[in-house]
């Protein structure tokens, strides 16, 4: 097949074809930002109707939507022009990397002439992000010799970004001046070619029968976190088992109130309970817990640990784990139902339930309202969402109090970025969900991390996204006020280096972007605020002061 003669024509050709494989291979979203090497690729971009291409003002939160999109499995296509701005995209990067989220990177750069020669927005993008990808190639400028493997580059990137072990790829794409080309017909696609394959991290009868071995008849909790496989095959387990499931909030499993343990962190804060509830075994499925006070005693129980993940990424930072489990955490669930004979002593899932029922009426009773504070908003915030309902909460404080606290009923999924326990991009990343399911997406976030993650807001009101924004604004770092520091200095210290009240207008900066906004008191004020559809912000005051003061009642009494 005879290909364009033009330069310009063989890069627009080149940009065409990887998208189109990439849309084959089933991608729906490209998340741009900005500028103007970047061009041939963006100009193929929207020049498709089956894919949806948001543009983002900023790189860093272009980044973290595509973060936010790819949470729900199927990458974005990430796209920047040249230089710094391709910086910009690294810890939304390192995010995907460490939390195992599928996305397509591609940086435009200049071609190899225009490189150590002082050219102007050029830096070295070669393996900029290093290992926090799980692969890199600079294809070099596009030429039509090389168009037969084209398709391949692009399912290679997109196999390398979903199967195994998903996370971030990087594409680095150099681009010679006249940028505008127009596409000729692209290379087809192999008949042989089929759809990228998926992993499915499999176990064989043996190994379920070795993990089995070791539960059967023994005392024991499973731990539920991200990544814990379907919901309802945990419970199925535990209910075989006999077992309590320390649930994490982002587990999906908190509603299963026969089995689920919610409360956990403040049961494990009694030390005749901890010490009274030592399991022999324990079954961790994913991610770890948010909750320091659930690690801190699960390590200290000297019980069998026992780690599953779909993935191979290890999660044991208290070298306490004796078997790893790569698997899927669902497929074995089910099959360990299956294998087990009966459940353990029925008396020990009863006394885990009637502590957490007892736990949880304590906290109801202890924030009674009406005025809110940071462990109230924490604890309703979900439940004052419609369902189905997306919840993103921000790192520091927020995801703690939605763990020691929340409550999360049946059709709403947690998610936070605790890959990196970043506060940065949680903005975007809540806008990145909202654009891929097309369900209501609550925010719960720090006026800080609103305050970081600020540039996010420009153009929001235009998105088509229904995102419910809670700030609790505490003006400052609420969080280092629960820290030996805050005893340790005097208060002008602290407040210099840790506080760092802002003094910032959080309502005015959302009507300055044209969003909706207000600040509420009470319970009945920010149901009433959740009821309305998004964009919208809704500002919670809090003291930081009086923070501490009301996590001391609750994790005391």
């Amino acid at each position: 097949m005879p290909g364009p003669d033009a330069p310009q024509d063989v890069a627009a050709t080149f940009c065409a074809t990887l998208i189109d494989e990439w849309v084959s291979l089933g991608v729906q979203h490209a998340v741009v930002a900005p500028g103007s090497r970047s061009t041939p690729m963006a100009v193929a971009l929207t020049a498709r109707t089956d894919i949806h291409t948001h543009v983002f003002h900023d790189e860093r939160s272009a980044a973290f939507a595509a973060l936010g999109i790819g949470l729900h499995g199927m990458p974005a296509i990430l796209l920047c022009t040249s230089g710094t701005a391709a910086a910009h995209f690294h810890a939304a990067v390192i995010e995907a990397h460490q939390s195992s989220v599928p996305m397509l990177v591609c940086t435009a750069d200049r071609p190899p002439e225009l490189r150590d020669v002082g050219a102007p927005q050029t830096i070295d993008q070669i393996k900029l992000y290093g290992s926090a990808v799980r692969w890199f190639h600079d294809p070099g400028v596009a030429e039509w010799t090389t168009s037969s493997s084209w398709r391949a580059l692009a399912a290679h990137a997109f196999t390398k970004a979903t199967t195994s072990w998903p996370g971030p790829v990087h594409i680095n794409l150099p681009f010679r001046e006249p940028l505008l080309g127009n596409a000729a017909e692209l290379p087809l696609r192999s008949a042989a070619a089929t759809d990228a394959p998926r992993s499915m991290a499999a176990i064989d009868d043996d190994g379920v029968e070795a993990v089995a071995g070791r539960l059967r008849g023994r005392c024991g909790v499973l731990v539920a976190g991200r990544g814990c496989g379907s919901p309802d095959a945990v419970r199925q387990l535990a209910q075989r088992l006999g077992w309590p499931v320390l649930a994490d909030a982002r587990s999906g499993v908190r509603h299963f109130t026969d089995v689920a343990v919610a409360a956990a962190d403040r049961l494990l804060r009694s030390d005749t309970f901890a010490e009274a509830h030592r399991p022999v075994v324990v079954v961790r499925l994913g991610e770890l817990p948010a909750s320091k006070v659930i690690n801190q005693w699960l390590s200290a129980t000297g019980a069998e640990h026992i780690a599953v993940s779909a993935h191979p990424a290890w999660f044991d930072p208290d070298a306490v784990v004796s078997m790893h489990v790569l698997a899927d955490p669902s497929r074995l669930c089910r099959r360990l139902s299956a294998a087990v004979d009966r459940p353990y002593d029925s008396r020990w899932l009863a006394g885990w339930i009637a502590a957490e029922t007892a736990a949880q009426q304590r906290i109801d009773e202890i924030l009674s309202g009406p005025e809110l504070d940071e462990p109230l908003v924490a604890r309703a915030i979900a439940s004052l969402l419609p369902s189905p309902a997306n919840l993103v909460v921000s790192s520091s404080m927020p995801i703690r109090d939605v763990e020691w606290f929340g409550i999360v009923p049946a059709g709403v999924t947690v998610q936070s970025n605790r890959g990196a326990n970043g506060i940065d991009g949680v903005l975007a990343t809540a806008i990145g969900i909202g654009l891929a399911t097309g369900r209501t997406t609550g925010l719960l976030i720090g006026d800080v991390a609103f305050l970081h993650d600020s540039s996010s807001l420009t153009g929001l009101v235009r998105r088509d996204v229904d995102l419910r924004i809670v700030v609790v604004d505490n003006d400052g770092g609420g969080i280092f006020n629960f820290l030996p520091q805050a005893a340790a200095l005097d208060d002008d210290r602290f407040e210099r280096l840790f506080g760092t009240p802002h003094g910032a207008d959080i309502v005015a900066l959302a009507v300055a972007h044209g969003l909706p906004a207000r600040s509420v008191k009470t319970l009945d004020d920010l149901r009433e605020a959740l009821s309305e559809p998004g964009p919208r912000v809704t500002r919670v005051e809090t003291d930081r002061r009086r923070n501490v003061t009301v996590h001391q009642r609750l994790n005391h009494e």
